[in-house]
């Protein structure tokens, strides 16, 4: 996998992203041993996987304060990014849901954006913030105005509290907003070989505009990972339950597709979870891949696929067996 640039911004990285979505714990994720998400972090630059994403609303500032323990004392090893906009202070027109006993609200005013950050650096234990992410986008622009955040964000890139801009779960319309108002450097957006909604919707725009794109989910929480059969079954509760791939059908089709991928496994002596992690890295010209890990033996795993150099014709043999995925 190539080292990419953050869009515009001049930050060049590895393509390949630890997550700390699960670190967070809680009601989503369940209890995590802090000691072993520090572990887990510390590995991850180990191999060479440099960029950490977290968000306040990950346990509701729990995966923030894990991340900022790990990484205090190696902050320049560190492409750190997080979020804003989602915060449970005050309510406001939108909310987004409960978490861990709080209503979070989404919230893209440009007070409530400066409070964020100034909240996050706290958590993270740095003075500054790589790429900020707004991490949900408002549902009613004439409450919150692009123009506006755009104008938070920007501020805080002069104060040198941030170094990029980046949007989360964005339509074509808004990369195009915020690059009315300055240089929006990338997305996050979930994107796997099972959900491309990205590659027709949005990576135009984003080509247009000079728009990095970073895809979560690039496994399909542990779908494409190989370690799924038919037979698995989820607990009561369990989020997958409300993603469409895991259904019976739809699982059965995507089983049957990377099936197909054993020999290039042999080939390339990896796991199906790397090639899938690879040729992620490899669609719409490059992008960057975010990967969850919580325990060292996963991020061991997804960091192998930062190793593969896959052949021009495996890349285009893998992309015909998606299409009809």
């Amino acid at each position: 996998m190539r080292n990419l640039e953050i869009g515009k911004s001049g930050i060049v990285v590895p393509a390949l992203g630890l997550g700390t979505w699960a670190i967070g714990g809680g009601a989503w994720w369940g209890n995590n041993d802090d000691a072993v998400s520090v572990r887990t972090i510390h590995d991850a630059l180990d191999y060479g996987v440099k960029w950490v994403d977290t968000a306040p609303v990950y346990g509701v500032g729990h995966s923030e304060e894990v991340v900022g323990e790990a990484i205090h004392d190696r902050r320049d090893k560190v492409i750190l990014s997080t979020k804003c906009a989602l915060e449970w202070r005050e309510v406001t027109p939108m909310y987004h849901l409960t978490n861990e006993g709080k209503d979070v609200y989404r919230n893209l005013s440009k007070a409530s954006i400066m409070q964020d950050v100034e909240d996050s650096l706290k958590r993270l234990r740095t003075d500054y913030i790589d790429i900020l992410y707004t991490h949900w986008q408002t549902k009613d622009y004439s409450i919150y105005p692009i123009e506006e955040t755009m104008d938070a964000l920007m501020t805080l890139k002069k104060q040198g509290k941030i170094r990029a801009i980046g949007a989360s779960n964005v339509t074509a319309e808004d990369i195009a907003e915020y690059s009315k108002y300055g240089q929006l450097d990338v997305i996050q957006e979930k994107y796997s070989i099972a959900h491309r909604r990205v590659e027709t919707e949005l990576a135009p725009t984003c080509e247009k505009y000079g728009v990095s794109i970073q895809a979560y989910s690039p496994l399909e929480q542990g779908l494409l990972t190989g370690k799924v059969t038919m037979e698995t079954t989820l607990a009561e509760g369990d989020t997958r339950h409300r993603n469409p791939n895991w259904k019976p059908e739809r699982r059965a089709a995507i089983l049957a597709t990377i099936a197909k991928w054993k020999d290039l496994c042999e080939k390339y002596e990896c796991s199906i979870g790397n090639l899938c992690i690879a040729f992620t890295g490899e669609q719409m010209g490059g992008i960057h891949v975010l990967c969850g890990a919580r325990k060292p033996e996963q991020i061991k795993d997804n960091a192998a696929a930062m190793a593969l150099t896959l052949e021009p014709a495996d890349i285009a043999r893998m992309r015909e067996d998606i299409k009809n995925l």
